[in-house]
C-alpha cells in the first residue's frame, strides 16, 4: 500500500508551515523523512492522517484518504508521539483500551506486547514509563491492527543503544514483509542505517527525495601509492579532478574503484591502498538543508 501526498499546504496564521509538498513512499521500504526542527514534518503527518487540517492537497494510502479508509487503524498505524496515556493505567491497560476500541481480541495484545518489549513492563503504571518505555508502548499500540502503512515520528527517541538497535532491525523487518514504513528522526546516523529511501524537506518545501544512495553526491577515491605526484599529474593530464589530502594520498573525484585501478595499471603506478569514499547522510543532509540553523 504505497503513500501519496500531492500538494499538501499548511499555514497557521501568517506562518506557512507546508507549502505544496508531493512525494510517494512506497511498499517494502523503509523512507526516512528529514528536515531541521520546525520543517514540518511533524505538520505533514498530523495532514497525512487528518489529526490538522490541510489548507489544500492530499494524502492517500492506497488510493485512500485516512478518513476513507473502512478500517483505518487496520490499514495505517501511527506513532506521533508518546504522552497520550493515562498516568493511572498500566501499560497491558492502555493496549486493552485501544485493543477494544479497534475491536481486536486478547491474543492481539499479547502478541504486540511481545514484538515490542512491553511484555517486560506490562503491569507497570504508564505514569512510572521512561521514555523509551513509552515509544515501545506506542508503537505496540500502533500495531494492534497489523497495519500495511506505519508512520513513525522520532520513534527512537529515549530508546538506549540496545533498543535503537532493535528498533532498527524492527522496523526493516517489517518492511521486509511488504509494509510501508515512512520514519521522520534528526538521528541521521540511524536513518543512514534503517532507511532505502528518504524525503527531505526545509521549510515546509521538498528539497530532494530518492534512494538514498543517489543522494550521496560526487563520488571519491582514496588512493595511497608512493608515487602519488606522478599519478596525480597523470590523472590531471586526462581532466581527472584529483584532491592531495597527504603527500602519499590522493582523493580522486568521479571514478569508480575499478577504473582508478585501471588507470594506475597503464601508467605503472604501484597502489598501497584504494578505497571507495563518499559523503555521509549528515553531511548531505547539511548540504541540502543548507546547514544547521
Amino acid at each position: 500500500m504505497n503513500i501519496e501526498a500531492r500538494g499538501l499546504t499548511k499555514a497557521f496564521g501568517s506562518v506557512s508551515a507546508v507549502t505544496d509538498l508531493s512525494f510517494e513512499v512506497g511498499a517494502g521500504v523503509v523512507t526516512g523523512f528529514l528536515g531541521p526542527n520546525g520543517a514540518g514534518k511533524s505538520t505533514t503527518m498530523r495532514m497525512m492522517l487528518g489529526l490538522v487540517a490541510a489548507d489544500s492537497g492530499t494524502a492517500t494510502f492506497g488510493g485512500r484518504r485516512y478518513a476513507d479508509l473502512p478500517r483505518p487503524s487496520d490499514a495505517v498505524g501511527a506513532v506521533l508521539d508518546s504522552a497520550g496515556f493515562h498516568p493511572a493505567h498500566t501499560a497491558r491497560d492502555h493496549l486493552r483500551v485501544y485493543a477494544r476500541m479497534g475491536r481486536y481480541g486478547a491474543g492481539r495484545v499479547r502478541q504486540v506486547a511481545d514484538l515490542t518489549g512491553v511484555s517486560a513492563f506490562a503491569d507497570r503504571p504508564t505514569r512510572a514509563l521512561s521514555t523509551g518505555m513509552r515509544q515501545r508502548l506506542s508503537l505496540a499500540t500502533a500495531l494492534l491492527g497489523d497495519p500495511q502503512v506505519l508512520l513513525l515520528d522520532e520513534p527512537s527517541n529515549g530508546l538506549d543503544p540496545e533498543g535503537i538497535a532493535w528498533l532498527r532491525h524492527f522496523v526493516r523487518d517489517l518492511a521486509a514483509d511488504g509494509r510501508t514504513i515512512l520514519v521522520s528522526s534528526h538521528v541521521l546516523g540511524e536513518i543512514e542505517h534503517m532507511a532505502d529511501h528518504v524525503v527531505v524537506i526545509r521549510d515546509g518545501r521538498l528539497v530532494a527525495t530518492g534512494p538514498v544512495t543517489e543522494l550521496y553526491g560526487t563520488a571519491a577515491v582514496l588512493v595511497r601509492s608512493p608515487r602519488a605526484d606522478l599519478f596525480a599529474a597523470r590523472l590531471a593530464e586526462n581532466g581527472i579532478r584529483v584532491e592531495r589530502p597527504r603527500p602519499d594520498l590522493l582523493r580522486v573525484l568521479g571514478l569508480s574503484t575499478a577504473e582508478v585501478a585501471a588507470a594506475a595499471a597503464a601508467h605503472g603506478i604501484v597502489l598501497h591502498e584504494i578505497t571507495p569514499e563518499r559523503p555521509t547522510l549528515e553531511q548531505t543532509f547539511l548540504h541540502l538543508t543548507g546547514g544547521s540553523r
